[in-house]
């Protein structure tokens, strides 16, 4: 979730019916342009079932914990408590930003990954998010090479299934870092929905991710696709091992700037699950 120029993609007039069906609840998965990856066996899933407060399975999950900023200038400091995040009761997770003095910081919020837990290479990863909103607010669902300890980042590679402003509740963001093609160089677009806005219902945001190319979806539309030959000169595709998930909210940062006086809070990200599946081999 490094920050990137923003460049606009509009979608074109079917893809728009198609995405307005898919958000009406049609299964629009042959609406995507372009052949798509088929999953055949789920290999992870988290469905957040549990009592209300309850943490985050730690089978499955862990916490990056701090107020460095990761990098970003972010605002707030990432937690573990069930105030910023929790299980809702009702089957989903919820990671909440809150308007609070904490550890030095004027905001609390969490950040959490599977690190040790699960990674994988290749196949489709995918979430079920009604995402937050307001001025400053950067909730993201990403992923991160699991070898980034031994060789640094962008060197491990990372893909942004999902990076959104809060101030732009309409757009999301995908885009995939490597050496060579990283923070402002990364390689991708924003993706901006026809209807509504996605702070007001739950969305299903996906990659599917072979060999060959890296496809983000919304809603089963898949609307970009980037491959090898799109890389810069002389610059090396990483996505051949396995990388870990990660689910944040930030507050502030480069890529949105800070919360004003119209940003409301606390700010909630509802994952209602994530779900991983391989690919026929």
């Amino acid at each position: 979730m490094t920050r990137r120029p923003f460049v606009g993609r509009r979608i074109g007039t079917v893809m728009a019916v198609a995405l307005a069906l898919a958000t009406s609840g049609a299964n629009c998965r042959e609406a995507a342009t372009g052949p798509e990856l088929k999953p055949y066996a789920l290999t992870w899933r988290d469905e957040f079932d549990g009592p209300a407060g309850q943490s985050p399975d730690p089978a499955n999950w862990q916490y990056d914990i701090g107020g460095s900023g990761w990098g970003n200038a972010q605002l707030e400091y990432d937690t573990n408590r069930p105030e910023n995040v929790s299980l809702d009761g009702q089957g989903h997770l919820t990671i909440v930003a809150r308007r609070e003095d904490y550890q030095g910081r004027a905001y609390t919020s969490a950040r959490i990954n599977t690190l040790g837990r699960f990674e994988q290479a290749r196949g489709r990863f995918e979430a079920r998010i009604k995402l937050p909103v307001g001025q400053g607010i950067w909730p993201a669902f990403w992923l991160l090479g699991g070898n980034f300890a031994a060789v640094g980042w962008p060197t491990c590679g990372e893909i942004d299934i999902m990076e959104y402003r809060g101030q732009l509740p309409r757009v999301i963001n995908g885009s995939l870092h490597g050496p060579g093609y990283s923070g402002g160089q990364a390689l991708g677009g924003p993706f901006e929905l026809p209807l509504g806005t996605f702070d007001g219902t739950f969305h299903v945001f996906a990659v599917e991710w072979d060999s060959s190319r890296i496809t983000w979806l919304v809603d089963g539309i898949a609307y970009q696709r980037v491959t090898p030959d799109q890389l810069p000169s002389g610059a090396r595709w990483v996505f051949d091992h396995p990388f870990f998930i990660i689910l944040n909210v930030a507050v502030g940062g480069n890529y949105v700037g800070p919360p004003d006086a119209s940003t409301s809070f606390p700010q909630t990200m509802t994952i209602d699950y994530v779900r991983v599946y391989g690919t026929d081999p």
